[in-house]
Parts: C-alpha cells; sequence; structure tokens
C-alpha cells in the first residue's frame, strides 16, 4: 500500500498515524491536507484532521528519460568525448552507493515498525462491543431515539438513526451528512451526547442498561486507530529507550491501550492523574 488517508486531532497528527499505517518516515512521503480540523463552538460542530499521504517516487524511476539522452549523446559523440564517458562511469558507484545507503536507512525504519506484535489482543476482542450490540432486535419506538432526535434538531443536524435495544443493552447508530458534527474533535462531542441518553435512558429503572452511540462507525475506526498509535509508541520506546505519555484520554480509550500492550513483553503501561487528563505512559518493560 503507497497511500493512505487518515483522521487526526490535527494535521501533524494525522499524519503520524499514516505513517505508522505505510511504515514510512516523514521524508518519503508526499501530505496533502483534505480537510482542516476546526474547534467548534463549545465543542458542538468540531472537526478532526484529515489528511492524504502518498508514497514518494523512487529518485531511480524519475530519472530514465535523462539518462536514454545522455547515453545518444555519448553514441553520437567523436571519439574525444570518450574521458567524460570514463568519468561518468566513475562517479556511478558512488552514486549506487548512495542510493543502496537510503534504501537500508529506509528498510531499518521500516523495520523498527515491524518490530511489535500484530496478532490482536484477547482483551481487545472482549471490548468490541459490536459481538453484543449488532445482533439486538431493531426499536422503532424507544426514549433513546426520541431523545437524539430533538437534540439533533435543535442543533441542526439533519441525521439518521438506528435504535438496536433489550432490557440491558441500547445500540444507536447515527450516519448522515452531518456526522462529523455529531462526532466531534476526537469523538468529544459523541461522548457527550452519549452521557447524556445513557441518563435518559436509565432514569427512574432499578437495572443499569448499557447505552453506546456510534456515527459512521467511528468508534471502531477510533479503536485502530489508537491500536496503531499504541504499537508505533511502543516501537519508539523500545528504540530510544525513553518512556512516553500519551495526550488524556477516556477510560475506554485508556483500555484500548493497555489492552493493544499487553501482550508486548518490551513494554509495559500505567495510567497517571485524574479525569478528564488521565493518560497513559508507555514504559521499557
Amino acid at each position: 500500500m503507497d497511500v493512505t488517508e487518515k483522521w487526526g486531532d490535527d494535521v501533524d497528527s494525522a499524519v503520524e498515524l499514516a505513517l505508522a499505517d505505510l511504515k514510512l518516515t516523514r521524508d518519503e512521503v508526499d501530505v496533502t491536507v483534505l480537510e482542516e480540523p476546526s474547534r467548534g463552538f463549545f465543542g458542538i460542530g468540531s472537526k478532526l484532521a484529515l489528511v492524504r499521504v502518498e508514497k514518494k517516487k523512487k529518485p531511480e524511476e524519475e530519472e530514465p528519460e535523462p539518462e536514454t539522452k545522455k547515453a545518444k549523446v555519448f553514441d553520437a559523440a567523436s571519439e574525444t568525448k570518450k574521458p567524460s564517458t570514463r568519468n561518468r562511469s566513475e562517479q556511478s558507484p558512488r552514486k549506487s552507493y548512495e542510493k543502496k545507503n537510503r534504501h537500508r536507512k529506509a528498510e531499518s525504519s521500516r523495520n523498527d515498525l515491524d518490530e511489535a506484535p500484530v496478532q490482536r489482543s484477547s482483551k481487545l476482542e472482549e471490548l468490541d462491543f459490536h459481538k453484543t450490540m449488532d445482533v439486538l432486535p431493531i426499536c422503532e419506538d424507544h426514549p433513546a431515539k426520541e431523545f437524539l432526535e430533538e437534540v439533533t434538531e435543535q442543533m441542526g443536524l439533519k441525521l439518521n438513526m438506528v435504535v438496536r435495544a433489550d432490557e440491558n443493552n441500547v445500540y444507536v447508530n447515527i450516519d448522515g451528512n452531518d456526522s462529523g458534527t455529531i462526532i466531534g474533535k476526537r469523538g468529544q462531542t459523541l461522548d457527550a451526547i452519549q452521557y447524556l441518553t445513557s441518563l435518559v435512558v436509565n432514569k427512574d429503572r432499578d437495572n443499569y442498561v448499557k447505552v453506546v452511540v456510534d456515527a459512521e462507525n467511528y468508534r471502531s475506526k477510533r479503536e485502530r486507530t489508537l491500536e496503531q498509535l499504541a504499537r508505533k509508541l511502543a516501537n519508539k520506546v523500545v528504540r530510544t529507550r525513553r518512556s512516553v505519555k500519551l495526550e488524556p484520554m477516556n477510560p475506554y480509550e485508556r483500555k484500548v491501550i493497555h489492552a493493544t500492550l499487553q501482550d508486548d513483553p518490551r513494554v509495559t503501561t500505567r495510567s497517571e492523574g485524574q479525569d478528564p487528563y488521565r493518560r497513559v505512559i508507555i514504559e521499557l518493560n
């Protein structure tokens, strides 16, 4: 794969995720910003950055035409030009060595990224809510749907909702042209709406009902992004032998980081601080 598109809190974080996905360094790619990030107003209307990252073409792929022209010039030239041909042949091994050296450095960088285990942790499988939620029956009338339709209408958003529920679980899947707005920066707006929906659903109930509100499969995409980030930073910790602090995350996202690296014998993870500023630290084992 030579090209990928990634979302991030800002352009730099989106590029970092794309580099981890392509297993390339910053000097080996071209970056195109497709969507600029936006903070929004009180978290409403905030948007993530979207970038397209493409592997640069190799130098030898861009130079065949000039080399051909040079060859024609030397073929048509008189014998007095032969010394310059020898000079060119003397420089060729040096150019070849430089290309090989650049290739070795690129391969070394890629090997660093390949050191992390790629098998998905069993703990991550346990966190996957789709196993429980996707098999729930569809509900046309539900307090969660009524609440969310009212909220999104007040926000001026045009969205479609499908609600699945039983006695213990409620899953709301949202899609539509304004789904990016309902997600917000790093899913903060989506988390806030999920929390409010949970309060509505669990009001005056004896047993607790788990509520998950998702939009355009954002939560699964975010989970995969966090897995890639965790493995990339684990490689960095091993390479530099220095611990790394991640940005503050909600409890579920911290669980994803811990679960991703729990079977990696090279590193260990721990959390520090108080919510909402609690963060994960990755350390050398």
